[in-house]
């Protein structure tokens, strides 16, 4: 069975609204670096389609793909067939835009772990770039990592409306039940802007 990395689709979920509104350079090997954060860090940019995600510190570089929701209200996610590869909401707010952005991506797949795999293991104060059709980066801080069961998901406070340029990341996580459908948690990662240029 596969093992999709997704926003829990249990029907106590509530559906995901049409708009959510509301400092070292990391490199890795065969990664590019993420800028380092500069004067005015975390002004909002002006809306623009991301083009890819890097997390130096869990080896991710990997585009992204705009997702919309699926019959149920959920967010759907990326193809199952491209292993590399991240979605964001896109009738939501664009990453570096004030507001919440949605990111989701596979933890595996049937050909093994994908882009999300290691999402589990960021810490506070790591860093996510989300390259931008603009020619800008928008840089993330994190904030928090949490593990979150997928009945009960709560989703008003993931995806709550910010003041401030924020990006959530999510995948699956926790226990693997096929008997129950798969995964039986999310991973959810919240971070906010620091730097957009």
């Amino acid at each position: 069975m596969l093992a999709a990395g997704a926003v829990s689709t249990a029907t106590a979920e509530a559906p995901l609204p049409h708009r959510l509104t509301a400092g070292q350079t990391v490199a890795s090997a065969g990664h590019a670096p993420v800028p380092a954060p500069v004067a005015g860090a975390g002004d909002a940019a002006a809306r623009s389609e991301p083009l890819r995600i890097r997390i130096p510190a869990i080896e991710v570089d990997a585009p992204l793909t705009a997702l919309g929701l699926d019959a149920t209200g959920a967010l759907q996610v990326p193809s199952s067939r491209e292993r590399n590869l991240a979605g964001w909401y896109g009738a939501g707010v664009s990453p570096g835009e004030r507001g919440t952005a949605v990111v989701t991506g596979h933890v595996d797949t049937e050909q093994g772990p994908a882009v999300f795999f290691r999402l589990a293991e960021l810490t506070a104060g790591q860093l996510i770039a989300v390259s931008r059709r603009d020619g800008h980066d928008a840089v993330f801080a994190v904030d928090t990592v949490e593990g979150l069961p997928k009945a009960g998901f709560p989703s008003t406070r993931v995806y709550a409306s910010a003041a401030r340029p924020e990006l959530r990341l999510i995948t699956c996580g926790g226990r693997y039940d096929p008997a129950a459908g798969g995964y039986q948690d999310n991973t959810v990662v919240y971070a906010h802007l620091i730097h957009a240029g």
